[in-house]
C-alpha cells in the first residue's frame, strides 16, 4: 500500500476498537478495487467523542464507521442523517460529503443479507424474538420490520427500554405486532427466529432465551462473531437448530459502507472471505 498526499482517509471509531476486523477487510477490498484510500482504527473514549469528530472535520476524513459505544452519542455531532438512520436513531457509518458529515446505518441491511445467505431466512411474516435494545437492536428491528416481519418481541433486562423500542417502531410500522418485555414470553414454541443483539455471549442461559425451549424449525442468529461459536450457538447446534454468527452481517454492512464512501461496490464476497481467516482469535464483540 502506497500512501500519498492524495490518499483518502477512512476508519472506525470505538471504545474499545483494537479487536475490529473492519480495517483488515476494508483495506483488502480497497486494494483489490484499485482505490487510493486507507482505513485505520481510532480508539475514541466517550468523553473525547466531540473532539474526535471535530478533528475529522478539520483534516477532511472522507468517512468512518462507528461502533460501540458511540452509535447513538454521535448523532448530534453530525450535520444530517439518512432517513433510515434517523428512524433507527443510531449511526454506524458516516460519509463526509463536501464537508457535511452525513450519518447512515448499514447494520440492518447487513443483517437481512446475512440471514438470507447463512440461514435462508426471510423475515416476511415471521415471528421473531429479539434479545437486547441497544444500537444494534434498533438497526435490526428497523430492517426486520421493513422486510415485513409478522410479530417481533423485544426482551431486555431493563423493561422500559424494550417497551420504548416497541412503541417507537410500532408508530413507524403500525401493521406489525411489536411487544417490549423485561422477561421471556411464557412460550417460545412459535418463534421462527431468535436474534441476540447483546454482547452478553450467553455465559448463562438465563440471560438469553434457551434454544432448548424453541420449536424444531426455529433458527438462531447471534450477532457476536468471536468466538465463532458462542455458548448460544453451541446450545442451538446441540438442539439441532439452524444457526449463524454475525460474521456475515459484519461483511455485508461493510460492503454497503464501502459503496457509500467510494461510489462503487467492493469485489463481491471478498470481505467475508478475508474475515473467515482469523476471527476466532478475537475478543467477543458485535459489529
Amino acid at each position: 500500500m502506497v500512501i500519498s498526499g492524495g490518499t483518502k482517509l477512512l476508519g472506525i471509531i470505538g471504545d474499545p476498537v483494537r479487536h475490529s476486523r473492519s480495517p483488515q477487510m476494508q483495506n483488502r477490498a480497497l486494494a483489490a478495487a484499485g482505490l487510493d484510500y486507507v482505513y485505520v482504527p481510532w480508539h475514541v473514549t466517550p468523553d473525547l467523542l466531540p473532539q474526535a469528530i471535530a478533528g475529522f472535520r478539520a483534516v477532511g476524513v472522507h468517512g468512518f464507521n462507528v461502533t460501540v459505544p458511540h452509535k447513538v452519542a454521535v448523532l448530534p455531532l453530525l450535520d444530517r442523517l439518512s432517513s433510515e438512520a434517523e428512524e433507527i436513531g443510531a449511526v454506524n457509518t458516516v460519509h463526509n460529503q463536501s464537508g457535511a458529515l452525513v450519518g447512515h446505518n448499514t447494520d440492518g441491511v447487513g443483517l437481512v443479507v446475512s440471514l438470507g445467505e447463512e440461514l435462508g431466512f426471510d423475515p416476511h411474516g415471521a415471528n421473531i424474538l429479539v434479545m437486547g435494545s441497544g444500537g444494534a437492536a434498533r438497526a435490526a428491528l428497523h430492517a426486520l420490520c421493513s422486510a415485513g416481519a409478522g410479530r417481533v418481541v423485544i426482551v431486555n433486562r431493563s423493561p422500559h427500554r424494550a417497551v420504548e423500542l416497541a412503541e417507537r417502531y410500532g408508530k413507524l410500522f403500525p401493521r406489525i405486532l411489536l411487544e417490549g418485555r423485561g422477561e421471556l414470553p411464557p412460550s417460545l414454541g412459535d418463534v421462527d427466529l431468535l436474534l441476540n443483539t447483546t454482547t452478553v455471549g450467553m455465559d448463562a442461559l438465563s440471560l438469553i432465551a434457551d434454544p432448548a425451549l424453541l420449536g424444531d424449525s426455529a433458527m438462531v442468529y447471534d450477532m457476536i462473531y468471536s468466538p465463532s461459536e458462542s455458548p448460544l450457538l453451541a446450545a442451538a447446534r446441540q438442539r439441532g437448530l439452524r444457526c449463524a454468527n454475525g460474521l456475515g452481517m459484519l461483511a455485508a454492512q461493510g460492503e454497503r459502507a464501502f459503496t457509500l464512501w467510494t461510489g462503487v461496490p467492493p469485489p463481491h464476497g471478498l470481505m467475508k472471505r478475508v474475515l473467515l481467516g482469523d476471527c476466532d482469535q478475537l475478543l467477543p464483540t458485535v459489529s
